[in-house]
Parts: structure tokens; C-alpha cells; sequence
């Protein structure tokens, strides 16, 4: 596995080569995203690039064991009082 400097970098690349690969279109676009996914795999010794940014995810300072980041915001929590 690289490492978390390496990853991070790799994860921003990919999601900057996304973005501008759906606005241009282009095949250059494109292809420096294929590229940059097929490193992160590599680099993580995935074979998918899904795989990959999850598997960097978790190689990254901050990360949390399980991520509910999908779930939504969490709701208040309800604090007890003690009389």
C-alpha cells in the first residue's frame, strides 16, 4: 500500500480528472483519468477503481472505521437531565 501522502494526492487527481473529464469530454480527458485510476489500484492493489478510492479512503489521517457519511446527517441526541 502507498503511502497517505501518495494516496491523497492520487484521490485528488482522480476527482479533478473526473470533473474535468465530464465537462470537456475529451479523450485526452479521459484518458489521464484511466491512468490515474489504474495507478490507484495499483497502488492500493485493487483491481477496481471504486475499490480503490475506498481502500485509500481508509489509508488516509482522519478516517473512520465504518463510514456513514451516506446516511445523512445525524440526528441531535437527546441529553438526559438528572434531577
Amino acid at each position: 500500500m502507498a503511502h497517505p501522502a501518495v494516496l491523497s494526492g492520487l484521490v485528488e487527481r482522480y476527482w479533478a480528472l473526473s470533473v474535468l473529464s465530464a465537462e470537456s469530454g475529451s479523450p485526452e480527458a479521459h484518458g489521464r483519468l484511466e491512468d490515474v485510476a489504474a495507478t490507484l489500484c495499483v497502488a492500493t492493489g485493487t483491481s477496481d477503481v471504486h475499490a480503490a478510492l475506498t481502500a485509500a479512503r481508509y489509508r488516509l489521517p482522519g478516517a473512520r472505521t465504518f463510514d456513514d457519511s451516506i446516511l445523512g446527517p445525524r440526528p441531535a441526541t437527546r441529553h438526559r437531565t438528572h434531577a
